[in-house]
């Protein structure tokens, strides 16, 4: 099917129609007997949808969250009901807390038996109703074009999230005449906000007053195509940057001002400058509390200026001696119209804050991120860090994109591989889901076929969604994992180390301390006919890795590592900067 007609349209094929209007380029989906009408629409827009099928309905969410995070546009992703849709829950969960834009399209069971407990019938609106920004059961064929589009709309604008569409199997059957544009009906819905010059003035007035001011900036920074005008406010200003886990690509991490990442496993200069600061300017953020620790004695010291489009964040963690609600993008943007006018030039005069600087480059001098040097094994800090200096140095940095697990590697991945533009980091942070790495590496992949993606993983985290190494085959989609392979849940054993006496709590996930590296990782890969290697020897690393990136197809390259190493510097939850671990 080519275009839209004017003739009677089975509710399936309305709704692809749809999806094609919005702009949708792949979904992923997984099909099921509720979906099935669907899935044989897609067959026949296959040449303006491309249908990547995962192996599980959690790896087509996540497929979808990699995409939206890797473009910024909606990811979209289809299941069928029951098992198929409560597949979905984590992926939207993980969405909503992380601000993702995608429609999850859901089959159910027929109207009429809606609510009797048919053959694979859930109550998905129900079970997804505090985890998505809006949802819609469609009843009525008619109105697919209508919620189509609303879905669309309010997944995009204003603070991003996750929307599901739950469609009955006989409303996908039914054939009707479409009406293809309808009014949305949205009401109370505004989106669009944007500060007013009196609110930037007193933004720009604290700044006027502050000697030791600090950019807290955050995901929504990215969310809102900010990072260039971010990157001019801070330069004529000089104020320093730190940024949050999604912030990080914000601001370029190899800037002079950029305190790198903040927060529980942050970079003790930007904790220190943080903790110091007169004057917080907090863009894009939502006080997570793995980035204030005790919120009471968060940035104590100084006033907070917080800019967020969702007004329910603003006040919410940490109150805000001036709370705005705008788009931050549009916000920066006219603030750095305002620093034009003649009232505003000293705040753009350089050696403004001299003192601050030299303060916290001595810090960064003294308290720089490090790790042991060992020749007798592989460090996963190493690891990472290598991967960056070989990237860089063969000047893919611009093209290469990196997603990860959750789990130690993730935080190492955050310290020791730096990114220097927005949307080349994908990452599971609100949530923390454990599986995000592989099938969201795939959703970029499938966004950028031309990119190098790199999936930063660890072995626990790999194997919960390892089975979509056989979607990157099938799909010619050559992503990389670098599998940092401790043999255990690292992030759980640091805690048991450091809190629980490091009593073991099925924290190991080999088969015996005696025996070798369990599972196979190379031999599970290849059987999915991918390429892999492993490697233990530190002297072996550099070749390795070079081998991966070379690799034309998907490639898992198995690092074995000790389990021993902890991820500093550590603030302990609950605590503050003064408490925070540095060995």
């Amino acid at each position: 099917m080519s275009a839209m007609t004017n003739t009677p349209l089975c509710g399936a094929d309305i709704l692809v129609q749809c999806l094609v209007n919005q702009g949708v380029e792949v979904v992923f989906a997984y099909p099921g007997g509720a979906s099935m009408p669907l899935h044989q629409s897609l067959t026949r827009f296959e040449n303006r949808i491309r249908t990547i099928l995962p192996r599980h309905e959690q790896g087509g969410g996540f497929a979808a969250c990699g995409y939206a995070r890797a473009t910024g546009k909606v990811g979209v992703c289809m299941a069928t009901s029951g098992p198929g849709a409560t597949n979905f829950v984590t992926c939207l969960a993980d969405a909503k807390m992380d601000s993702t834009p995608i429609v999850a399209i859901t089959g159910q069971v027929g109207t009429s038996v809606l609510g009797t407990d048919a053959f694979q019938e859930t109550p998905i609106i129900e079970v997804c109703r505090a985890i998505t920004k809006h949802h819609y059961q469609v009843m009525h064929t008619e109105d697919l074009p209508r919620i189509i589009k609303e879905a669309f709309h309010v997944a995009r604008t204003g603070r991003p999230g996750p929307v599901i569409v739950d469609v009955p199997k006989d409303v996908q059957n039914r054939t009707i005449l479409p009406d293809w544009d309808p009014p949305m009906n949205l009401p109370g819905y505004r989106p669009f906000r944007r500060a007013n010059r009196d609110q930037l003035a007193q933004v720009l007035e604290e700044i006027r007053r502050s000697k030791k001011p600090i950019i807290y900036g955050g995901g929504g920074l990215i969310a809102a195509e900010a990072a260039a005008q971010l990157r001019i406010f801070a330069e004529r200003t000089g104020i320093p940057v730190a940024l949050t886990l999604h912030g990080l690509g914000a601001f370029p991490s190899e800037h002079f001002l950029c305190l790198q990442m903040l927060g529980m496993h942050g970079t003790v200069y930007a904790n220190y400058a943080i903790n110091d600061a007169d004057l917080l300017l907090a863009l894009g953020v939502r006080f997570d509390d793995r980035v204030t620790g005790k919120v009471s004695e968060f940035a104590k010291h100084g006033r907070i200026v917080h800019i967020d489009v969702d007004p329910s964040e603003l006040n919410k963690n940490k109150v805000a001696h001036l709370p705005i609600v705008s788009d931050v993008g549009q916000a920066i943007a006219d603030l750095n119209q305002m620093l034009d006018e003649e009232q505003y030039a000293e705040l753009t005069r350089g050696g403004r804050y001299g003192d601050w600087v030299r303060q916290i480059e001595s810090w960064r001098e003294t308290e720089a991120l490090r790790y042991p040097e060992r020749d007798d094994a592989i460090l996963p800090q190493h690891a990472i860090h290598r991967l960056w200096q070989i990237v860089r140095e063969r000047g893919m940095l611009d093209e290469t994109i990196v997603t990860t697990g959750v789990g130690q590697h993730q935080m190492w991945a955050a310290q020791y591989f730096r990114f220097n533009s927005p949307r080349h980091w994908i990452t599971s942070g609100g949530l923390g889901s454990m599986g995000y790495g592989l099938p969201s590496a795939i959703g970029a992949q499938v966004a950028f076929p031309n990119r190098t993606v790199i999936d930063i993983d660890g072995d626990g985290s790999f194997l919960m969604n390892i089975q979509e190494l056989a979607c990157a085959h099938t799909a010619d989609l050559p992503v990389k994992v670098l599998l940092l392979n401790n043999q255990h849940l690292g992030m759980v054993v640091q805690w048991e180390d450091r809190f629980y006496q490091s009593n073991r709590a099925h924290t190991y996930l080999g088969a015996g301390h005696d025996e070798e590296p369990y599972p196979d990782f190379v031999a599970l890969a290849k059987g999915f006919k991918c390429g892999a290697r492993s490697v233990s020897r530190k002297e072996d690393l550099d070749e390795a890795l070079e081998e991966m990136l070379d690799a034309k197809g998907p490639y898992v390259l198995d690092v074995l590592v000790p389990h021993q190493e902890h991820v500093l510097p550590m603030i302990p939850s609950g605590a503050t900067v003064r408490d925070i671990i540095k060995a």
